[in-house]
């Protein structure tokens, strides 16, 4: 029962997909009918679209592709011809017509080889039929087989003996150089039928090759009585007069086929060449120009338009074409000949005596001339330019040729210049005239040091350590720039400062914003730019400190010496200050400035100016003087021996009299002065000597802070230093184990006095420096 159920639906499945089917073709037939009636009413658009939808709705429909190609070889659409009589033959191959149009179509498509499997098999399918064979020998033709084009020929004259089969046998003949043939052909070919334009334009040309001028000219005219518009026709016969030297005739034949062919170059170039042969040269440089314009990439034209602008001695426009030739076509040996030609006359036309100009742009000379170097460099880049109406010949610095690039209307060059042993450039540049310059240009060496940055307000310390005074959001800078040359700028956290110009050395200013900075950058450059950047740290530990502590702005001065170049040199100084800079660490400190190996010069600058400076611009309350290093008693006298100083010369010393003196000059400022020597005896001119021992002074005593002290201590030893000091070791640990919130220096002196004495060293001395106010005050050290 399954079974006969299954078998019936089977059935109404093969019979629904019959009834499709023929329902399908059925309309298929309707559209391919509907397309013929457009192709009757000539609208072909809309019969393409029809036969369209029929191979839509039934792909085998043989019909419908061949009327389809057909309508697509009449609209030129040879591609899409070829692919619908590609189909068609599938479904009929051996429909002697549909290969007829297939391989016309690949002939028109220029499908050559194509062509000729499609026409053979048309021809073996019409054995007495000609435009398959007519077709056949265009193919062959094409193909330059011209022996078998002759045979196809042949057999279609076979056929038929008419105009159109002795054409060909023509063309064949022609091309095989028979040429009396080719006229007997062509002759008979138009006694069969005298309106055959090919054949009478064919015979012209056979006519004008073979020098019968008369008889070519009379078949051009016969056809343009016929036609008034054939191109081909204007061609032969502009020739034609061209050759009988009728150049007026010529040239109107041309300009009625530029009026035909308005967009093709050739005929503009032809007509060119005509009026280059009259000598009117300027019309055919303007026709030229025209061709160039429709195809600028044609050598030719080119090459034409030179030889019209060289007779109208336009030669710099010639050289430029000639030049777009050799661009163009790099193997046209004839423009590169001309080319040599025509620029050994541009030379001769453009000669010139003007000298080259050298111009120097980096670095810019001074006074015209004087280039200005760092003083270490041994090689450096220049650039510059030479102006000249010709061409360079070359150019050359020190004699050492150099590479250059031709601009518009100069010469640039770049070059790295060795200077090493030279003091000044010679630069010689010489054009294609002979026409020669030569520049000197002086070289002046220059410092290549970079400035040297100093701020003076607030106090920077050696390693650039700045304590600011209070939480101020901004700050007041005050510094000087240290350097052998002008200074060109000055930037503070890129703010300009403020300083005068052209003064060397010059001081400068600027407020500066410093909320939520820990640092800020100088960047000085010279005028010849050395720049340096230095960066300056800020410490916000002095605005604390300076609020609660009586002894108010308390700086410390160590005096390092121990690098000596004729006393012996030291390690104990070094050791010493980095005890006390230690010790001072807990301490109320607000600036440490080391200087250490001082000549007697600097030492004497520094007490005398530089530190004077610095304590007043900074107002400073407290300051602590402290010297390691060698040290002399005598005559009464103490002196810190300078790292210059000479062994048993008294005025190479550096005289304590003459700190005391230089103190003078800024004690008035100062609330408190300690100054300590750990290397000699100070002398009586230089410190009162206590009647007693120092009394102890306490840290509650606030009065004892707030009047001024003048203070020495030293230790008191006649001879050299030594490198282990128990001096200053003692006074380190009184700071360090210091158990009160302050210690005055009385304590300090008890202390080190006792593990001196008990050390078998002599008696340090301590005292008030004479000549220096003093109102019983004293010096303390504050804890933090």
């Amino acid at each position: 029962m399954k079974t006969k159920k299954g078998s019936f639906l089977i059935c109404i499945l093969i019979v629904s997909l019959l009834l499709s089917m023929n329902v399908k073709g059925q309309s298929a037939k309707k559209h391919y009918k509907a397309g013929v009636v457009y192709i009757e009413s000539k609208k072909f658009e809309f019969a393409i679209d029809e036969f369209t939808k029929a191979v839509e709705l039934d792909p085998d429909f043989a019909k419908a592709y061949i009327e389809r190609g057909k309508l697509y070889d009449k609209a030129g659409n040879k591609e899409a011809a070829i692919e619908d009589f590609s189909k068609a033959v599938i479904f009929e191959p051996k429909n002697k017509e549909l290969f007829y149009y297939l391989g016309k179509c690949y002939n028109e498509a220029g499908k050559y080889n194509k062509a000729l499997v499609a026409l053979n098999r048309a021809t073996n399918f019409a054995k007495r039929e000609l435009p398959p064979r007519q077709e056949k020998i265009k193919t062959l033709l094409a193909l330059e087989k011209f022996e078998r084009a002759r045979e196809v020929a042949d057999s279609a004259l076979v056929i038929k003996d008419n105009s159109l089969n002795n054409y060909y046998m023509g063309v064949i003949s022609v091309k095989l150089e028979e040429l009396d043939k080719a006229e007997k052909f062509f002759n008979k070919s138009i006694s069969q039928s005298r309106y055959f334009v090919l054949a009478h334009l064919d015979l012209a040309d056979l006519y004008r090759n073979r020098e019968q001028l008369d008889k070519a000219l009379t078949h051009c005219n016969y056809v343009l009585n016929l036609d008034k518009k054939n191109i081909r026709a204007y061609h032969i016969r502009s020739d034609l007069y061209v050759k009988q030297l009728e150049y007026p005739n010529g040239i109107n034949d041309i300009s009625r086929i530029i009026i035909l062919d308005t967009d093709n170059p050739k005929w503009y170039a032809l007509r060119g060449s005509y009026y280059q042969q009259f000598n009117q040269h300027l019309n055919a440089i303007n026709d030229y120009s025209v061709a160039i314009s429709l195809d600028e990439k044609n050598p030719d034209y080119y090459f034409a338009r030179a030889k019209s602008y060289e007779h109208a001695m336009n030669f710099a426009s010639a050289a430029k074409d000639y030049e777009t030739i050799t661009q163009l076509s790099e193997y046209n040996v004839d423009a590169k000949k001309l080319l040599d030609a025509t620029k050994a006359r541009l030379f001769e036309i453009n000669r010139e005596n003007n000298k080259p100009e050298i111009i120097i742009v980096d670095p810019e000379p001074k006074s015209g001339t004087i280039l200005e170097l760092p003083g270490d460099k041994e090689t450096f880049l220049l650039k510059g330019k030479v102006w000249d109406e010709s061409d360079l010949d070359y150019l050359k610095i020190n004699d050492k040729e150099v590479r250059f690039e031709k601009k518009e209307n100069h010469y640039e060059f770049v070059t790295d210049v060795d200077i090493r042993g030279f003091d000044e450039l010679v630069i010689t540049a010489l054009d294609v005239y002979d026409n020669k310059q030569t520049g000197i240009f002086p070289i002046k060496r220059t410092e290549v040091d970079p400035p040297r940055v100093k701020i003076i307000t607030p106090f920077a310390s050696d390693n650039n350590l700045i304590y600011l005074e209070s939480n101020e959001p901004t700050l007041y800078i005050e510094g000087q720039i240290t350097d052998e040359s002008h200074i060109r700028s000055i930037f503070i956290e890129g703010v300009t400062a403020s300083y005068r110009m052209n003064v060397e050395n010059p001081k400068f200013s600027a407020n500066i914003d410093i909320m939520n900075k820990n640092k800020f950058t100088v960047l000085a450059e010279d005028m010849f730019g050395n720049r340096v950047e230095k960066v300056f740290t800020l410490n916000r530990e002095g605005s604390l400190l300076s609020e609660n502590n009586p002894m108010g702005k308390t700086w410390v001065i160590f005096i390092e010496n121990s690098k000596y170049e004729v006393f012996a040199s030291l390690e104990g100084p070094v050791k010493d200050i980095s005890l006390m800079k230690s010790s001072f660490a807990k301490y109320q400190i607000h600036n440490i400035i080391t200087k250490q190996n001082m000549t007697k010069e600097k030492m004497e600058k520094f007490f005398s100016i530089e530190l004077r400076d610095l304590l007043r611009s900074n107002h400073v309350n407290s300051l602590l003087v402290w010297y390691a290093g060698h040290g002399k008693f005598v005559n009464e006298t103490g002196y810190w021996i300078p790292v210059d100083a000479k062994r048993d010369d008294e005025f190479t010393y550096y005289n304590i009299n003459t700190l005391k003196a230089a103190m003078q000059s800024y004690s008035s400022s100062l609330t408190h002065t300690l100054v300590v020597t750990d290397a000699c005896e100070s002398g009586p001119t230089f410190y009162q000597a206590m009647r007693s021992t120092p009394k102890a002074r306490s840290c509650d005593d606030w009065t004892a802070t707030k009047s001024k002290s003048s203070q020495v201590f030293s230790s008191a030893g006649y001879e050299l230093a030594v490198d282990n000091s128990q001096f200053t070791r003692t006074f380190a640990n009184s700071l360090a184990n210091n158990p009160n919130a302050c210690i005055p220096i009385e304590n300090i002196v008890s202390q080190v006095t006792i593990a001196v004495i008990k050390n078998n060293q002599q008696r340090p001395k301590f005292g008030k420096i004479a000549g220096l106010e003093d109102e019983n005050g004293t010096f303390f050290f504050i804890l933090k």
